[in-house]
């Protein structure tokens, strides 16, 4: 009843079944983010990114800013996006404000939604494509790119002391 293996186990049994519930990425309204966001599930953003978003679904929250594209089956934006959409399903809410082209396989408009630019409805093959491209590819390591890398960040870091 006490004994370490059996909390061990029931430990194990729900990392697993959050695992396939497929848990919420959440960026809070305090948190700004400067880079892309990869993710295999759902994301909500809520504060502010300045990047490219690729997931399965996204929300863009009343008070958040992204800019940049977003890439995923399902999108909803209730906040600002400056960049583009590409998605099956896009869903713009009342408080939406986006300045970009969309791209959808289906889209609803709320009415007092601001949308600035170019709307495309893409056919059958596209909407394959779009849900092969949001999955996160999976890139083996490279140790020739890591070390191209670290000699890379070395010579910014010697410019910025010979600066100084």
């Amino acid at each position: 009843m006490f004994s370490k293996a059996n909390k061990d186990k029931t430990t194990a049994d729900n990392r697993r079944q959050v695992a396939k519930a497929g848990m919420l990425s959440i960026i809070s309204a305090d948190l700004r983010i400067a880079g892309d966001l990869i993710c295999q599930g759902d994301i909500q953003v809520d504060g502010q990114v300045d990047g490219d978003i690729r997931s399965s679904s996204v929300v863009i929250g009343e008070g958040a800013v992204v800019t940049g594209s977003i890439q995923a089956e399902n999108v909803r934006i209730c906040g600002k996006l400056i960049g583009q959409v590409k998605a099956d399903t896009v869903t713009l809410e009342k408080t939406a404000h986006v300045t970009g082209d969309v791209l959808h396989h289906s889209l609803a408009i709320a009415q007092g939604a601001f949308l600035e630019g170019a709307c495309k409805r893409l056919d059958a093959q596209t909407k394959a494509s779009v849900a092969a491209e949001t999955e996160p590819a999976k890139q083996p390591a490279n140790e020739a790119g890591d070390q191209a890398a670290k000699q890379q960040a070395g010579k910014q870091s010697e410019q910025q002391r010979a600066a100084s």
